[in-house]
């Protein structure tokens, strides 16, 4: 099987794994625990969450461990949202992760008011327009950094600095970013997971300011400073912080491998070039064919993509990111997501343009 599906996740490296295994045999001890295998853990804990601090540029004290991106997401609008004492407005954009849209939606039976904005053509939103959303009693702004669809980079340095200067908390979703982009200081919040870099599943982390008084949103637990429940998963984290340690993101062989699949795509199809984008993701439509089909068909030919977002796939409605550009339905049906990842090679490439001139 050709994998060409790292958008929705990695493999993990030989140094997470080796990490993993290493820690759930040794060192098994829960991190709460006040015995000696209980202090071990706690203390390959906060190595690891130093890890995560320093690679994020924040303080080590914000850091809380989470299960995923999903729940960081949540975990952190929905924090901020009800931390914040100037209202119940919320801005964020049409094309956001799943989970900020639950997240979200849940405010919204609170009594929020949610401005979504729409991307522009080149896949971002538009700065002034975001300047203009803002209002008196606007609370937070929560915006992704590397849209997971199209690999569009959102202008989050701007965003950081309308917030601030409007006393507005910003919450960025890197969970796309982390590992690949340098992650712009200033931020309120700021959501990442593991496997999108090579750590294990079910393992992520969120940065919220510790100067911030966040309610508890299940009054009554212990960990992660009573803002997360349950044993913390010391293997995962570890892992997670090993894959840190270890990640390279070859920026310019990914923009090598995108030329040359650009260059070589049948003319039926259709890259979605923005004017800011990580390379590694390729959206691509093929006129008059579902991407689904694409999906099916490669799939058969042993080639793993994707429609977009893996926690969009049940969705009848196109992609988020393609509507919110403004393209039709129909368009938006025919969009499939190619992502590379370390081990794609230009032969891999090579054949995937194969089968897509053939279907």
């Amino acid at each position: 099987m050709i994998y060409m599906d790292y958008a929705a996740t990695s493999p993990m490296t030989k140094e997470a794994l080796e990490a993993y295994v290493e820690v759930a045999q040794r060192y098994y001890g829960n991190s709460a625990s006040l015995h000696d295998l209980g202090g071990q853990a706690h203390y390959f804990i906060q190595q690891s969450r130093e890890i995560v601090a320093c690679e994020l540029g924040v303080n080590s004290d914000g850091v809380i461990f989470t299960g995923s991106g999903t729940e960081g997401n949540i975990m952190a609008i929905l924090s901020l949202a009800l931390a914040s004492k100037k209202g119940k407005h919320i801005i964020s954009s049409q094309a956001e992760h799943t989970s900020v849209h639950a997240a979200l939606n849940t405010l919204e039976k609170m009594g929020f008011k949610v401005t979504r904005l729409p991307m522009q053509k080149d896949g971002c939103i538009d700065i002034v327009q975001l300047q203009q959303s803002i209002q008196k009693d606007t609370a937070l702004i929560t915006i992704q950094h590397v849209n997971s669809e199209i690999g569009s980079i959102q202008p989050v340095e701007k965003i950081i600095e309308a917030a601030k200067k409007s006393a507005v908390y910003c919450h960025i979703d890197c969970v796309q970013s982390f590992g690949k982009l340098t992650i712009p200081r200033g931020g309120d919040a700021i959501t990442i997971s593991a496997h999108k870099i090579g750590g294990p599943k079910g393992c992520g982390a969120v940065y919220i300011n510790p100067a911030i008084r966040v309610p508890a949103l299940t009054p009554g637990i212990t960990h992660e400073k009573g803002l997360r429940g349950g044993t913390l998963d010391t293997s995962a984290i570890v892992a997670f912080a090993a894959a840190i340690e270890n990640n390279h993101y070859e920026r310019q062989h990914y923009e090598e491998l995108r030329r040359f699949f650009k260059s070589h795509l049948p003319k039926t199809c259709k890259l979605i070039d923005c004017k800011k984008q990580l390379p590694n993701i390729c959206g691509v439509m093929m006129s008059k064919v579902e991407g689904q089909y694409v999906l099916l068909k490669l799939n058969e030919a042993g080639i793993s993509i994707s429609t977009g977002s893996a926690c969009d796939i049940h969705s009848e409605s196109g992609t988020k990111a393609i509507l919110s550009m403004n393209y039709s339905m129909e368009e938006a049906r025919q969009f499939f997501r190619i992502s590379f990842g370390p081990a794609t090679t230009f032969e891999e490439i090579d054949q995937l343009i194969r089968e897509l001139s053939t279907i």
